[in-house]
């Protein structure tokens, strides 16, 4: 479960680091908010090496269903704007295709297909 908990941080250091550019392009916060948000970017990209994983696209892949449903919680714990129906279903469907893709075997370990080309 450590992968888990590197994603969850990933998806926190993520949104934060662009909720800080959101807040300055547009809701009129000071540039400084941009330092801040900057480190966390850099916190957010180094936390995802840490994802046990021989491919890089991979991690990228099944992380992206864990931020949506981080993302639909930033909206409800710090934009107050509870997230509808449609928002959760959505997330649902993203958090099995991230499952999938996290827990499914990967192709490193499947045998490989070869084309017989009748050549000997």
């Amino acid at each position: 479960m450590k992968t888990i908990a590197v994603y969850a941080g990933a998806a926190l250091a993520e949104i934060a680091g662009c909720f800080a550019f959101w807040a300055w392009l547009r809701l009129g916060k000071p540039i400084w908010w941009l330092a801040p948000g900057l480190l966390s970017l850099m916190v957010f990209a180094y936390l995802l090496t840490l994802v046990e994983t021989n491919a890089a696209g991979r991690a990228y892949a099944a992380y992206g269903g864990i931020y949506i449903v981080a993302s639909l919680f930033w909206l409800w714990a710090v934009e107050k704007v509870p997230p509808d129906r449609w928002d959760l279903i959505g997330a649902a469907v993203c958090l099995l295709g991230a499952g999938i893709i996290l827990f499914g075997p990967s192709s490193a370990d499947a045998p490989r297909w070869t084309v017989d080309t009748g050549s000997r």
